[in-house]
């Protein structure tokens, strides 16, 4: 076998898969990076003064503030195959592989990404007008979690930045299923469409782009404006494949080849914009 015509092969096939879309790039704002530190210097708003004609008025300071992330998280895929496994796969079955490894390590990402809830602002059955406590989601109060939260966006200042790149919310795959019998029930032409066709990932209603998914942490969703999550990934390390002859183990090497794949990465929400992206509490 070439390791080097297959090793250059395989980081093409998982580059192709890496750059398709998927829902943490729908969401976050994603900055491609070999930079360590991330910053967002950002001003502090003035006061607007009230006088009177002849009267003095007081200047204030400009104020720039500075919040800094390290990108430090690291999500590795290291795997090896058996020389013998190797001369009997198909060159179609080393690039399905290849695909395999790039959409767990995307996988990996987003399942990273709904973890860190502890990120966002707090949303629960309160915010709905209901006691304190998690959201039972059920057909009756799916649209007032969404209503819920598009005032809470409005209250937090943060409506002309969701008019200009939009909102979302990820749900819980039952979740997405009442959703989807709400908008089939409700509406004229978003219910025919919804009927004809049923509803797909980031398909839009009452403003809002509508995500399922199966990595959540238990009794967390993800909801707000999109691109104000910031996530930071270092470019030279996300999808580089590399070939490791004769990989070292506890044991001693293996007659193999070793094929690793990683991503470095960090996630952020700002203080500016925290406000506008919330830790809806589930039951």
């Amino acid at each position: 076998m070439n390791t080097i015509i297959y090793a250059e092969d395989w980081a093409i096939k998982a580059q192709e898969r890496l750059e398709e879309p998927n829902k943490w790039k729908e969401i976050c704002k994603v900055e491609y990076t070999n930079t360590r530190v991330m910053h967002n210097p950002y001003f502090t708003d003035p006061t607007v003064q009230t006088t009177a004609r002849g009267s003095a008025y007081t200047h204030q300071a400009v104020t720039l503030s500075d919040e800094s992330i390290t990108i430090n998280e690291i999500g590795i895929l290291p795997q090896y195959i058996d020389r013998a496994d190797l001369a009997q796969t198909s060159y179609a079955k080393q690039m399905e592989l290849a695909s395999r490894q790039a959409v767990l390590l995307d996988e990996a990402i987003e399942t990273a990404m709904l973890a860190s809830h502890a990120n966002w602002t707090d949303f629960d059955n309160s915010s709905i007008g209901g006691g304190a406590g998690n959201i039972t989601v059920s057909a009756t109060n799916i649209d007032d979690i969404i209503r819920a939260m598009k005032r809470e966006i409005r209250e937090a200042n943060g409506e002309k930045l969701a008019d200009r790149s939009g909102m979302f919310v990820v749900w819980r795959a039952a979740d997405f299923e009442l959703l989807e019998a709400f908008v089939q029930a409700n509406g004229f032409s978003t219910a025919d469409g919804a009927l004809k066709d049923g509803t797909n990932q980031g398909f839009r209603y009452m403003g809002v782009e509508h995500y399922s998914s199966n990595k959540h942490t238990a009794n967390h969703l993800f909801g707000g404006v999109k691109k104000a999550y910031h996530l930071g990934i270092v470019k030279d390390t996300y999808g580089q494949v590399v070939i490791d002859d004769e990989p070292a183990t506890s044991g001693g090497a293996l007659s193999a080849i070793a094929v690793i794949m990683r991503v470095d990465y960090e996630f952020k929400a700002w203080e500016n914009v925290k406000p506008v992206l919330y830790d809806i509490a589930v039951d």
